[in-house]
């Protein structure tokens, strides 16, 4: 006797696909409109607690880059160091100018509204100000020895110099790939559960060992930079801060978040879009 099929018809699972994909669309985009709903200073202690808190990234890069030999596979290897501080600030609910540039486009591209649009530049704003002054903080005690000692202090600025590397207009380029990276990151998280860990550790790994420009890790780098005297401030805040900013805006909101909400478009009922 034959076994019934109980493989369900393709056009089940693609409604299953579809309605997968708007439940995270929802459940990114609520959390978007509660980001947009904080006040002003839960947002910017939030972003100023991210700020100073993904300068672990640094710290940590900096400790395997001091401890390793020169050899071809070091940077693999210092770059397991780059997720910390994403692993700090996310799983710790601070609030990250990256993060924010899906989750908070969301509300503004399903119901595009005067009020959504300032929201949402009100945001941008007070995040990232909070985070870059976080990062200047950070960067101001490491390039004093307040964090570390001299040998660890050496590495971070060590590894920093990368970022000089790279134009502006490179710096920019670079950056969209990181942005849109992590994107990814916030648009998977309300799926991953169990294994947000490993889903952050993975793509902040990417971004590391890939060299994307990651505009607010980066910008503990520049700052450093600044403050051991390796860099002027034109060329931190233009030619550093500034097209990483961008770049990464455009990959994660101008890139991702649209996407994002083009794949689900199509399906969205009136009552999802409310």
């Amino acid at each position: 006797m034959a076994k019934p099929d109980s493989t369900p018809p393709q056009d089940d699972v693609d409604d299953l696909k579809a309605a997968d994909a708007q439940d995270l669309h929802r459940a990114v985009r609520e959390e978007g409109q509660d980001e947009l709903d904080r006040p002003v200073s839960s947002l910017f202690f939030s972003g100023l607690a991210a700020g100073m808190a993904i300068a672990s990234s640094l710290i940590a890069e900096g400790a395997l880059h001091a401890a390793l030999p020169d050899t071809p596979w070091r940077s693999i290897v210092v770059s397991l160091g780059y997720p910390i501080g994403f692993l700090m600030v996310i799983l710790g609910r601070m609030q990250l100018f990256t993060e924010s540039t899906i989750t908070a486009m969301l509300p503004l591209v399903t119901r595009p509204s005067g009020w959504a649009l300032r929201r949402t530049l009100r945001l941008w704003t007070i995040v990232l100000g909070a985070n870059l002054l976080g990062t200047a903080l950070a960067g101001g005690m490491i390039a004093a020895g307040l964090l570390g000692g001299g040998e660890l202090r050496t590495a971070m600025i060590e590894v920093s110099v990368a970022i000089t590397e790279l134009s502006a207009g490179a710096t920019f380029v670079n950056a969209i790939p990181a942005g849109f990276m992590i994107a990814i990151l916030a648009w998977s998280l309300p799926n991953a559960r169990e294994q947000s860990f490993l889903v952050i550790l993975a793509v902040t790994y990417v971004v590391a060992i890939g060299g994307f420009s990651h505009s607010i890790v980066g910008s503990v780098e520049a700052w450093l930079l600044l403050f051991a005297g390796k860099t002027g401030v034109v060329q931190t805040l233009f030619e550093l801060m500034l097209p990483a900013i961008l770049g990464n805006l455009l990959g994660g909101a101008g890139l991702f978040a649209l996407l994002a909400h083009a794949q689900v478009r199509g399906e969205m009922n009136g009552r999802d879009e409310s």
